[in-house]
């Protein structure tokens, strides 16, 4: 297939190895000439898995137009503040019979849409697009190593996707539950950050298995107030991307909640990581969501008081620590 990955970031690199390694001709777009150059002359991208040596027939380009106009397969990998914007602006560009895999996480602050309704909203024929998330960490992904992966959609949306990226030690695996999927990948990068704060402080391990499964319960009770399955929840974009994002030493979201129980401030952190960690924005959108739809998110509540409100973390932890008794399982 001919396939485009939007955004040169460092998951956006990994899955355009990963596609290239497929056998795919793919190109990757970075707004950055200099950075485009730089990758087809190194085959390497001079900011993110600066160590990966990226296929030699993967090519950047920085025109957007030039990498959606013979795409088959567009992949965006955006930050999702950037999402709807890029989108729009690629939308004359894009085949009307070209698949859209979105692999970019989070929910949108303004309207609390998550990236499908985004992108449902800005591309006719909503049955072409497809959601991939699971637990993977970029930097794996690009080295070849085992992952596995769900990607969720309509049927021919997500079997054309699935088949594209399924190779090697890259293995994915369908579902059309996106509401699941999307919520699940969602919120795991709030719990990591949660994580990343009882680390900090030095909580324990009980703690940290506490806030995961706490923290699925209540991913599971957004999902499921949204229309999601439960059972979509037990699976790789639930406890498969929660378990690894909230104890892996390469993600960005618990290293953020590390910082931040070290005392760090969130912008010093922020601009040392060079990078978007989702759960930041994923902490406000989603709490304003849990408001809406009438459920509670008692950690999230917490990690959006910490980030966006200045309250201290052992107050934050302190609180979840203190709230009244209740049963385990939702009625």
């Amino acid at each position: 297939m001919q396939c485009a990955v939007l955004g040169a970031g460092s998951w956006g690199t990994a899955l355009a190895v990963q596609l290239a390694r497929a056998g795919h001709d793919t190109v990757i777009w970075d707004r950055n000439p200099e950075r485009c150059e730089h990758m087809n002359a190194e085959h390497r991208n001079p900011r993110y898995l600066r160590d990966v040596s990226l296929p030699h027939s993967l090519r950047a380009v920085p025109s957007l137009s030039a990498a959606c106009e013979h795409a088959e397969l567009l992949v965006p990998v955006l930050p999702s503040h950037a999402l709807r914007g890029v989108i729009r602006r690629a939308a004359p560009s894009i085949r009307p019979t070209a698949s859209v895999c979105c692999a970019t996480k989070g929910i949108e602050d303004d309207t609390l849409d998550t990236m499908h309704a985004v992108l449902t909203e800005e591309l006719p024929d909503d049955h072409r697009i497809s959601m991939l998330y699971g637990p993977s960490f970029a930097l794996e992904v690009a080295r070849g190593q085992p992952t596995a992966v769900v990607i969720a959609g309509g049927d021919a949306a997500a079997h054309a996707a699935a088949d594209a990226f399924h190779a090697g030690a890259f293995r994915t695996y369908h579902t059309d539950d996106v509401m699941g999927v999307c919520i699940g990948g969602s919120l795991k990068n709030v719990m990591a950050i949660a994580c990343g704060v009882s680390d900090g402080v030095g909580l324990g391990a009980n703690a940290r298995a506490a806030i995961i499964t706490r923290g699925l319960a209540e991913i599971t009770r957004l999902a499921v107030a949204l229309g999601a399955n439960p059972l979509t929840l037990m699976g790789l974009a639930g406890m498969g991307d929660l378990v690894l994002t909230c104890t892996g030493n390469l993600s960005r979201n618990r290293r953020v909640g590390l910082a931040l129980g070290q005392g760090r401030t969130l912008e010093d952190i922020l601009e040392e990581l060079g990078e978007v960690a989702e759960g930041v924005v994923t902490a406000r959108s989603a709490t304003k969501l849990a408001k809406r739809v009438g459920v509670e998110l008692p950690i999230t509540e917490q990690v959006h008081a910490l980030l966006d409100e200045g309250k201290p973390a052992r107050q934050a932890l302190a609180d979840l620590l203190n709230r009244e008794r209740r049963a385990e399982r939702d009625d």
